[in-house]
């Protein structure tokens, strides 16, 4: 069910939901637009957008100008750190805002920048949190990682390898245990690292599984055994890293497009969204005996890049959760707004 759309400024390729009480409405939207000519450059923006489904609203309150984003992400809840959003950006800075009320009073949001630091000659393609909001990890345009340490208004890389041969598009920390960091790459290769024993020491290394790159990669937030990767080869695989030289029982599910980006579902077990680039969007119910198509959303006519969930209920009244949706693709400039029809509620 669509609940409101609009037409971003430049090319669209990632949403975010802030995962922050009280701030689960805001939304952020990044995007990356190449100026071709004599002088190529890559120009970009954050937009940051209240959603309320609720009440039908949804309301930009605000955007800054960058250059070129290819990733962003909120930080997790930790004790009483406020949110922080992290943007991978293509001249190869990475850049911390924080979310603050506007200086001249009133409730209205803005961004601030914490820090911003060139880490590579090369092009940030992706970021992620550590689950304690203490250090960074980037996966760069070389093939190589940086890790890189963050406290207050104060970043430094305090690990970088060469991790893969291509452009590194998924880079992301284990979030059961926060000292291994798994990547992938347009080689084919899937990796997993432990920041502990220096980063040329690998954990371990599957280059047989996916047949194309690998786009992402997403931890199980209830299972620590359980995480899913996603190829332009268009499938979905469930792995258990206790057994990382194949799929689990070989699960997976060909979803029709290159599967760029994978979240899975706040509360419900087993459910994941996926953006499928040339196929649109989907959701996925995923256990160790198969993979199963939900729904599909296909009102998005290019590229299907940024998705998320938006987290809190939809309706105290019926004390059901219910899930409510951001997506976004990338020549058309689309961000959607919608509520999947397929049963996926959990009731408390």
């Amino acid at each position: 069910m669509e609940v409101a759309q609009c037409y971003l400024d430049g090319n669209a390729d990632a949403v975010e939901f802030c995962m922050h009480e009280p701030y689960h409405n805001v939304l952020a939207a990044a995007t990356y637009t190449l100026q071709e000519g004599d002088r190529p450059s890559r120009t970009g923006s954050i937009s940051l957008f209240d959603v309320n489904a609720n009440v039908g609203r949804f309301e930009l309150f605000y955007r800054v100008e960058t250059v070129g984003i290819f990733d962003l992400k909120w930080s997790p809840v930790v004790g009483n750190v406020g949110p922080m959003l992290a943007q991978a950006d293509a001249d190869g800075y990475l850049r911390v805002h924080g979310l603050e009320c506007c200086s001249n009073g009133g409730d209205s949001l803005s961004l601030r920048e914490i820090v911003g630091e060139k880490i590579s000659s090369s092009m940030c393609l992706c970021v992620d949190w550590n689950p304690s909001t203490t250090s960074i990890s980037v996966g760069l345009s070389d093939g190589s990682v940086s890790v890189v340490s963050f406290s207050e208004s104060q970043i430094d890389v305090i690990q970088e390898w060469k991790a893969h041969d291509f452009e590194l598009w998924a880079a992301a920390f284990d979030i059961h245990q926060p000292q291994l960091v798994y990547t992938g790459s347009d080689d084919c290769k899937f990796s997993c690292w432990d920041l502990r024993d220096g980063p040329s020491n690998l954990v371990f290394q599957n280059s047989k599984v996916h047949k194309m790159g690998v786009c992402c990669i997403a931890k199980s937030p209830r299972d620590p055994n359980i995480l899913i990767t996603g190829s332009y080869d268009e499938y979905l695989r469930l792995w258990d890293v206790r057994s990382i030289s194949k799929p689990v029982n070989e699960t997976s599910v060909c979803l029709g497009g290159g599967v760029w980006r994978v979240k899975h579902h706040p509360y419900v077990p087993g459910v994941v969204l996926a953006a499928c680039m040339h196929n649109g969007f989907a959701v996925v119910k995923i256990d160790e005996e198969k993979g199963e198509v939900m729904e599909t959303y296909t009102k998005h006519d290019s590229l299907a890049y940024g998705a998320d969930w938006q987290r809190g209920n939809l309706s105290q009244k019926v004390k059901q959760y219910s899930s409510v949706v951001a997506t976004c693709s990338f020549y058309d400039r689309l961000l959607q707004i919608w509520i999947p029809e397929s049963s996926i509620v959990k009731r408390l």
